[in-house]
């Protein structure tokens, strides 16, 4: 049990209901406090245009957000009666929040899409920037269905991102009693410039031994854990997708090399973000009351 609480990025809508209801799975689970957070955006209006008194802030629309808040509040703590629930509204952008909030949360779960204090949660900038500055692990709650029996998926480059994220995809697999699946890619040279002699099954052997002897601790760490690899010549964000339709969660870290090196600095986050197939695991950081060292 952490006495982190998780928070969720709270709007209101459909995305952020489904990010509440992964969420108090999570804690109930875990025996972790569940926190919702709204952040309330106030519009800036030059004094120049206003020659009359400032509306803002716009208090009915404060009063509107904060009975948002109570009643989901109300309405998690009716239906898990044994869950620590709370609310909470706060001034200012979503990404600055939340990054600030994540300083002292054992995870951060936001919804796909939002309204509101979230409007542009993977449309625009706020989901790359609290994936990649938070200081604790982000799940983007996606997928039209959840598999509570499906394996935990993870993308591992040995990048130390990546085995932050290693780590944590170990400990969800463990603490859910389900197996782990951990996918290596790499993206062979277009024809133009593909070596004469290149052997695509020699790099994809050779990186699957690379990937199984980065396991062999782990696994001795984590015997309980069924733990398969697999490593692919392929686009990253493609093979994540795809294999997320059989997963109930994947794990990545928020920066890698090699097949991950775009990872939530350019189109690979962002394709996964938008095309995976269950949530998302997005590790930058480990809170230090549950962080271990990553060369098990």
């Amino acid at each position: 049990m952490s006495s982190r609480p998780i928070i969720v990025g709270y709007d209101g809508s459909a995305s952020a209901a489904a990010a509440v209801e992964w969420a108090v799975a999570e804690a109930t689970r875990t025996g972790t406090p569940l926190l919702l957070t709204y952040a309330f955006d106030w519009p800036i209006v030059p004094a120049v245009l206003s020659p009359g008194p400032a509306t803002w802030p716009d208090t009915t629309a404060r009063h509107d957000a904060e009975t948002m808040i109570d009643d989901a509040v109300a309405e998690a703590a009716r239906s898990y009666p044994g869950l620590t629930v709370t609310g909470m509204l706060l001034d200012g952008s979503p990404a600055v929040v939340l990054q600030e909030q994540s300083r002292h949360a054992s995870l951060v779960v936001l919804g796909n899409r939002g309204h509101g204090g979230f409007a542009d949660l993977l449309v625009g900038s706020t989901s790359v920037a609290v994936s990649t500055h938070a200081h604790c692990p982000v799940v983007v709650v996606r997928g039209d269905e959840q598999r509570p029996g499906a394996h935990v998926l993870a993308g591992v480059d040995g990048s130390p991102c990546s085995l932050l994220a290693l780590q944590y995809a170990l400990e969800q697999a463990a603490d859910r009693g389900v197996p782990l699946h951990v996918i290596g890619a790499w993206t062979p040279p277009t024809p133009r410039w593909s070596p004469p002699n290149l052997d695509q099954r020699d790099i994809t052997a050779a990186e699957k031994a690379a990937l199984d002897e980065l396991l062999a601790s782990w696994r001795e760490k984590y015997p309980d854990v069924e733990v398969t690899t697999e490593v692919v010549a392929d686009n990253p964000s493609r093979v994540l997708a795809k294999a997320s339709r059989h997963a109930q969660l994947v794990v990545v870290g928020s920066r890698g090399r090699g097949g991950f090196r775009g990872l939530l600095l350019g189109s690979v986050s962002q394709q996964l973000l938008h095309h995976s197939h269950c949530p998302v695991a997005v590790i930058r950081e480990i809170p230090p009351a549950t962080a271990e060292q990553t060369d098990a």
